[in-house]
């Protein structure tokens, strides 16, 4: 069983950056992808980026160059660095972490608002 507990959300300009973090209760080093996803109003949930124990990221095309993700494995802790801010941004962000072996499980966070707006 993993809880996961997001922070960082805010109210920023465009052009700002923020960092948003994401406490797990136990390890994820073994056998998870962890994943921030986003939902906006009106909009279905959608991932915007993933990284293996192995350090391998995906992003979603529309934040390529301005996001990073990182796992901080002694802290079990999952971090968005979010740069270049822009309002289309703005949505409710999601820790994910996903089991990838036996038994699948799949674990959300509550989620943290960000708003990007002047």
């Amino acid at each position: 069983q993993v809880q996961l507990v997001e922070s960082g959300g805010d109210l920023v300009q465009p052009g700002e950056s923020l960092t948003l973090s994401c406490a797990a209760s136990r390890s994820i080093f073994s056998g998870y992808v962890m994943g921030w996803y986003r939902q906006a109003p009106g909009k279905q949930r959608e991932l915007v980026a993933s990284i293996t124990n192995g350090g391998n990221t995906n992003f979603a095309d529309s934040v390529k160059g301005r996001f990073t993700i990182s796992v901080d494995n002694a802290k079990n802790t999952v971090y968005l660095q979010m740069n270049n801010l822009k309002p289309e941004d703005t949505a409710v962000y999601f820790c994910n972490a996903r089991y990838m072996l036996y038994p699948p499980q799949n674990y959300w966070g509550q989620g943290t608002q960000v708003t990007v707006s002047s």
